[in-house]
Order: structure tokens, then C-alpha cells, then sequence
């Protein structure tokens, strides 16, 4: 019986191996940040009564809530943009490779610093 098990773990140690464990904890921690922030919004809150203005009086009013926000985007975009790398670093080659990891860098470095200061520069509802 075949099964697939994923990509298989980096010999040696370094940073491929810090890679391939970083993919598999932001994995779990995206699935348990993934069902608590659904199970918030639509088991203890009513989907009926969510609009831009329910984001800002009840969730964004906690300074609680903004960090369990930007620690679920931050978590996201790890995940996401260390997967991009693994598959460029898998399927491409010389110098484009090069080139892609560095935008990718680049790129990852942009969003996570945007992402920061959205969530820490809003206003707290009066």
C-alpha cells in the first residue's frame, strides 16, 4: 500500500533542517490558530451581526485579540512564503533560483513589516 509521507527531513542539521521543522510547527500552530479563530466567529458570535464595525468595537478592542490576530497572520505568512522557497528550491535552477529566493525574502520581509504596523497602528475605539 502506497502512501505519501511528505517531503522527507533534511540529513545533516542546519538551515534546511530549521526549514523543515518551522514548516511543520507553523503547520499545527495555523491548525489549532485556524479553529479557535473559527470557532470564535461563528459558534460564539453570530455571523448574522458581523460587519466592519463589530471588527472594530468587539474584536480589535482588545489588545488580547490584535495579538492573537498578528501572531495568526505572522504564522501565515511563514508558512506560506517557506512552502514557496521549498518548491523553488525543489524545480528551479542557477541563477533564477537565486533570484527567486531573494524576492521571495524581500517580499516576505514587506508584508510581515506592513502586517505590523496595520495591526498595531489602528485606532482603539473610543
Amino acid at each position: 500500500m502506497a502512501y505519501l509521507s511528505g517531503r522527507a527531513r533534511p540529513g545533516g542539521g542546519g538551515f534546511e533542517l530549521a526549514v523543515w521543522y518551522l514548516m511543520r510547527l507553523t503547520g499545527l500552530g495555523l491548525f489549532v490558530l485556524a479553529l479557535a479563530h473559527f470557532s470564535v466567529l461563528h459558534f460564539i458570535y453570530d455571523p448574522a451581526i458581523q460587519d466592519a464595525q463589530f471588527i472594530i468595537d468587539r474584536r480589535w478592542s482588545s489588545t488580547f485579540i490584535r495579538a492573537i490576530d498578528w501572531l495568526f497572520l505572522m504564522i501565515v505568512l511563514l508558512h506560506g512564503f517557506f512552502g514557496v522557497r521549498t518548491v523553488v528550491q525543489d524545480y528551479v535552477g542557477g541563477r533564477a533560483r537565486v533570484a527567486l529566493t531573494m524576492g521571495l525574502y524581500l517580499l516576505a520581509l514587506v508584508l510581515f513589516a506592513l502586517g505590523t504596523v496595520v495591526v498595531a497602528t489602528l485606532p482603539f475605539p473610543s
